[in-house]
């Protein structure tokens, strides 16, 4: 690329002087967008996957869904950054986002559907890792739309919109899957189309103008450094929030990844009482999921506020991973859903305008939101393993210490963002 002159109050964002109204279409998009590949994502993962590998090798399915893991979150992980990066750097007539989008819903319909063909246990390690490629080609540059398209003081409502299309692609997502238990190649192309719904709906309800204005940058050292590196200027509040993120990701999974040993070991459930308490728990995580993203998002707006209810939702999952110490009775596991649940719906409602409202730099969007997931990888990989630290060292109560502290430390770095209140 040769470097051009950037053009006058081009700045990568939308500020409040141009958006007087609220975005609906946006908002609508990104509900659909975050509904099309997260219903799709859960069905496949949680329910088809897994029946897929019984199939392909019956014999070895746990040592195969382990090992398929591992290099599905390596690709994820490196896929969020990179094709973040090339997003912010696209220049073309239907602009940065849309294209890669496009991109992504293809790959993920033709990457699902060749999931149902393969009949070795390498075969769909491999199309597995296709498909989170592009199935991050979906999701970064629709994190990078709400950071470029809407303006501040929005952006709360907006990201309850995105939210709210998570909160029922997930409920929805093993519902469907299950649904073709008897018929996974079937299954796989069903989920593969809901995918693709993602790209026209982008289209039509985006509608992103060209990127061609935009500035060009010469490929230099700086250049790669800018735009393929983590964040190096001004991201101070962009780490606090990136580190708060990590801590809130240990303290949920800490707690979820071993539901059901505490309820069998700690709470002393038979396995079918277990079964019917996660199945309440889920469901109650997830109404109120659905209900604070219709809430928080605007509240958040109306009060100008969006550190604080992070905060809150910091401090209510504090509180609800920690009632479980109190008592090892099964009616915790249901006050700890209430209490976590609000805080896990208004944490996925507002953090991502607060991701967005701490970017180092908003020419660099996709890349370092890309980078922000990292604390959602690292924090599903790390939860689990302190958990299963501290249970061996000193039992579950300890279990539920660790889990608030992390929580705790959360909301200290979040206090300590300085740009946002």
């Amino acid at each position: 690329m040769s470097a051009s002159t950037e053009p006058s109050g081009w700045t990568g964002t939308t500020p409040d002087s141009e958006q007087p109204r609220f975005p609906t279409r946006l908002a609508i998009g990104l509900a659909i967008g975050s509904f099309c590949w997260v219903v799709a994502y859960l069905g496949a993962v949680a329910v088809l996957l897994p029946a897929r590998i019984a199939e392909i090798d019956p014999g070895n399915k746990a040592a195969i869904i382990a090992l398929n893991s591992t290099v599905a979150m390596v690709v994820a992980t490196i896929a969020n950054l990179v094709i973040g990066a090339f997003s912010d750097l696209t220049r073309t007539r239907w602009g940065r986002r849309t294209p890669w989008i496009w991109i992504g819903a293809a790959g993920s319909l033709a990457s699902l559907a060749a999931l149902g063909q393969v009949s070795t246990a390498a075969g769909l390690i491999i199309t597995w890792a296709i498909y989170q490629l592009f199935l991050n080609a979906i999701v970064a540059p629709l994190l990078a739309t709400l950071a470029d398209r809407i303006a501040p003081r929005f952006r709360g409502s907006a990201a309850s919109a995105y939210a709210l299309g998570l909160g029922f692609g997930s409920g929805l997502g093993q519902v469907i899957g299950a649904q073709f238990l008897a018929d996974t190649t079937g299954g796989f192309i069903a989920l593969g189309v809901l995918t693709a719904i993602v790209a026209p709906a982008a289209s039509f309800l985006f509608r992103e103008a060209s990127s061609l204005p935009m500035p060009r940058k010469a490929f230099t050292k700086e250049m790669v450094l800018d735009n393929f590196v983590f964040a190096r200027h001004d991201a101070r509040d962009y780490y606090l929030a990136l580190f708060g993120k990590f801590f809130i990701q240990v303290a949920k999974f800490a707690v979820q990844g071993y539901l059901l040993y505490i309820l069998t070991d700690y709470m002393q459930l038979e396995k079918a009482g277990a079964g019917r308490y996660i199945s309440l728990s889920a469901t109650i995580i997830m109404v109120a999921g659905i209900l604070m993203a219709f809430l928080s998002g605007p509240i958040a707006d109306k009060l100008k506020r969006i550190k604080l209810p992070v905060v809150l939702s910091a401090l209510m999952i504090a509180v609800g991973v920690f009632l479980p110490f109190l008592s090892a009775t099964p009616e915790m596991i249901i006050a700890y859903a209430i209490f976590a649940g609000i805080g896990f719906g208004i944490f996925n409602a507002v953090d991502q305008a607060l991701n967005i409202a701490v970017l180092p730099n908003p020419a660099t969007a996709a890349k370092d939101l890309g980078i922000l997931n990292f604390a959602n990888t690292g924090g599903q990989i790390a939860g689990p393993l302190l958990a299963a630290a501290v249970i061996t060292a000193s039992g579950y109560r300890s279990l539920f210490v660790l889990a608030a502290v992390a929580a705790l430390i959360g909301a200290a770095l979040f206090i300590a963002i300085r740009r946002v209140r």
